[in-house]
């Protein structure tokens, strides 16, 4: 009896680290997804001076094509104040800074904050964590908007 008592918490503690070690793994491939397409946001953000949140633009067209590559489809993604949506990929905030320009005047320079989230749907670990722990942000570099 004492056996059989023993070999069903090895049992017990090989399926808990079997649960733990794919979750783990699980996280980290949906975070690696998040995280790259916050990079590619922010580069294709620099690259057309903030044309990006329009549907019918080129950089947007470029940014959903990632998205749908790399499999990053995240569900609902809400975002915080101030921030906007972007067809629940992304949420983007426009942020301007302005500069002295000297004998031109001042001169405004834009940046924007990008927010991805990772793509875990899990109810109770986003019950625990809440949702801001799922999320990935960053800044694109300050530039003139054309």
């Amino acid at each position: 009896m004492r056996d059989s008592i023993g070999g069903v918490v090895v049992l017990v503690i090989i399926v808990v680290f079997i649960v733990f070690a794919s979750g783990y793994m699980a996280f980290n491939v949906n975070y690696t997804k998040a995280f790259n397409m916050k990079n590619k946001i922010i580069s294709s953000f620099e690259e057309y001076k903030g044309n990006c949140t329009s549907k019918s633009s080129d950089c947007a067209k470029k940014i959903q094509t990632y998205a749908s590559d790399i499999g990053y489809h995240p569900k609902l993604i809400k975002c915080d104040d101030g921030f906007n949506n972007y067809e629940d990929l992304y949420c983007y905030k426009d942020n301007v800074v302005v500069n002295g320009g000297g004998e031109e005047g001042n001169i405004e320079k834009h940046y924007y904050r990008i927010v991805t989230r990772i793509d875990i749907q899990i109810p109770i670990i986003e019950n625990i964590f809440g949702l801001r722990i799922l999320n990935v942000s960053g800044d694109t570099g300050q530039f003139v908007k054309e």
